[in-house]
């Protein structure tokens, strides 16, 4: 591995940082919310997702009025900033501070640019329900591993905006999903799904069609290490059998998706052409076993 490689992708080990991607994970569903309360709606839930910048994740296209704005995770200088159509500005300094702290300045900064919105306190795709006005507890903010996590989003958003240009058929943005915490891009072949029994709406909408995506998450508590994923939705019989890139990644029965854990690929030679040969050979896997038309990939 070069030295630029290991810059791009550093370390990034569940246990060290647990404290504070819980943290960090409650900060951005604030304002993700804020964003779905505040942006047209759009299918699969497009209009709720926050997005990779050289600085950190951001919140655009949100409206009250005829005041548009965006909110931006700067984990460079380690602040939220708040910008408006009307040229103002405010920011909310990112430091240890409980949750109900962050939520509290957060909803008076938007006050304070002449911004109301009322969200559901309440986390979602989260194993601690506490609303955030409350949550005293996820108080954590480790610098140095908030970089290392901007730097892997960098690396990762540029892998899969090369993957998704390969596709002609509707495919999503590469976008950061704040409920589950993780950075996806996912290919459409145009046909409906037969709707999943006893779904939820969040789950309904997001699967209303065939997909199959591809992502990176960092970790969580019920598989306490970061990794690239890959699946099919519908389930494709057989999918679990085919053989897949690199030779390291390989399908997880338990999660019911391909895996190439993060630190396998961040050992490999070259860690981007090695998570882009994951996207595409689980792509091209599903897509021939799911008879998808071989048009759509160009």
């Amino acid at each position: 591995m070069n030295s630029t490689e290991s810059e791009v992708w550093p370390a990034l080990p569940f246990a060290e940082w647990e404290a504070t991607c819980d943290t960090l994970h409650m900060w951005t569903q604030i304002v993700g919310k804020t964003r779905m309360a505040l942006s047209p709606p759009q299918n699969h839930w497009w209009h709720v997702t926050l997005y990779v910048t050289p600085r950190g994740l951001i919140a655009p296209g949100m409206c009250f009025g005829d005041i548009a704005f965006e909110a931006e995770f700067d984990f460079v200088s380690h602040e939220l900033v708040l910008s408006t159509s009307a040229g103002r500005m405010t920011t909310v300094r990112l430091f240890p501070r409980s949750v109900a702290d962050f939520y509290v300045e957060y909803m008076s900064a938007l006050h304070s640019l002449g911004i109301e919105v009322k969200i559901n306190p309440k986390p979602q795709e989260f194993d601690d329900t506490t609303p955030f006005d409350e949550d005293r507890h996820h108080a954590s903010y480790d610098r140095e591993y908030v970089e290392r996590f901007r730097r892997i989003l960098i690396g990762a958003d540029l892998v899969f905006r090369r993957f998704r240009a390969g596709f002609t058929g509707k495919c999503s943005p590469v976008h950061f999903f704040w409920g589950s915490f993780d950075l996806a891009v996912t290919r459409f072949n145009g046909k409906q799904a037969a709707p999943r029994e006893g779904a939820d709406p969040v789950t309904r909408e997001a699967y209303s069609h065939e997909v199959i995506s591809c992502g990176f998450w960092p970790g969580s508590r019920a598989y306490p290490q970061a990794a690239f994923y890959a699946y099919a939705a519908p389930v494709i019989p057989d999918l679990d059998k085919q053989k897949i890139l690199p030779e390291a990644a390989g399908w997880d029965a338990q999660l019911g998706e391909f895996i190439l854990k993060y630190d396998i690929a961040r050992s490999q030679p070259n860690t981007g052409k090695s998570v882009l040969d994951f996207c595409r050979s689980t792509y091209d896997a599903a897509a021939n076993l799911g008879r998808w038309d071989a048009s759509l990939l160009r």
